[in-house]
C-alpha cells in the first residue's frame, strides 16, 4: 500500500513519513505539485496526502490535475486555512477530505483508513455498509459483528449509517438532526441524544464494548470510531 505525501515543509513531511511507515505503508514523499503528478501518473496509490500551500502549482490545482489524469486514489488535503469557503474549494476540486493544520497524526491515519473502507464499500454489496467491526445490513436492518447480531429500528439504521459513512469525523447534534429529523414536526434537538443512547445500547448487545464505538467528542458532537 503506497501513500503519496505532497508536502513542502520538510519537518511535517518527515513526521508523516515516519508515521505511515510505522503503520506498514510504503511512502513516496515529494515537495511540489510537478513531482506529485510525475509520481502519481499511472501508479496504483492507496491515498494522497496533499498540502494546499505548495511552491509553484497550488494543492487545489494539483488536485484538479490528478483527477483530470484519471487518478482515483482518495485525496486528503492539508491546510492551515479553515473557512467553509476554502474547505469547499478543496472538496470541489476533487478532494475526498480536508484536515486543518495543526492536526494529530492519529486523526489523519483514521481518515485515511476511513477512505480506504469507503472505497471497499463502494465496490461491494450496496445493501451492506461495512466499517469494522460492524456490518450493517440496510435491507434487513440488522447490525452484525463476529460475536453477535441485533436488529435496529428504521431510524436507528439511518443514524448508524450516517455515522459509519462519516467514520472518524465528529458530527454535531445540529448536523445529525438536520439530516434525519428536519421537517418532522414535534422533534427537538434532544432526540439526537435519545437515539444515540438507543444505538449504544443495541451495539452493546451485538458485541462487547459495542456501545463505545460511538464516542462523544466534547464540543463537537458524536463520532463512529472504527475498531
Amino acid at each position: 500500500m503506497t501513500i503519496l505525501i505532497v508536502e513542502d515543509d520538510a519537518d511535517i513531511g518527515s513526521v508523516l513519513r515516519r508515521g505511515f511507515v510505522a503503520e506498514d505503508y510504503e511512502v513516496e514523499l515529494v515537495g511540489d505539485g510537478e513531482q506529485a503528478l510525475a509520481v502519481a501518473t499511472g501508479r496504483s496509490i492507496c491515498a494522497i496526502i496533499l498540502d494546499v500551500m505548495l511552491p509553484g502549482r497550488s494543492g487545489i490545482e494539483v488536485c484538479k490535475a490528478l483527477r483530470a489524469s484519471g487518478q482515483t486514489a482518495p485525496i486528503i488535503m492539508l491546510s492551515a486555512r479553515s473557512s467553509v469557503a476554502e474547505r469547499t474549494e478543496g472538496l470541489m476540486a476533487g478532494a475526498d477530505d480536508y484536515i486543518v493544520k495543526p492536526f494529530n497524526f492519529e486523526e489523519l491515519l483514521a481518515r485515511v483508513r476511513v477512505q480506504e473502507l469507503k472505497r471497499e464499500n463502494s465496490e461491494g454489496d450496496p445493501r451492506h455498509l461495512v466499517v469494522p467491526p460492524l456490518d450493517l445490513d440496510l435491507e434487513t436492518r440488522t447490525v452484525s459483528t463476529e460475536t453477535g447480531t441485533t436488529r435496529l429500528t428504521e431510524r436507528e439504521v439511518d443514524l448508524l449509517a450516517l455515522l459509519m459513512r462519516r467514520a472518524g469525523e465528529p458530527l454535531s447534534r445540529a448536523d445529525i438532526f438536520s439530516a434525519l429529523w428536519a421537517g418532522h414536526g414535534g422533534a427537538s434537538l434532544n432526540v439526537v441524544d435519545v437515539y444515540i443512547g438507543y444505538l449504544r445500547h443495541k451495539l452493546g448487545e451485538a458485541t462487547p464494548d459495542g456501545g463505545r464505538l460511538i464516542v462523544t467528542v466534547r464540543g463537537r458532537g458524536f463520532m463512529y470510531q472504527p475498531a
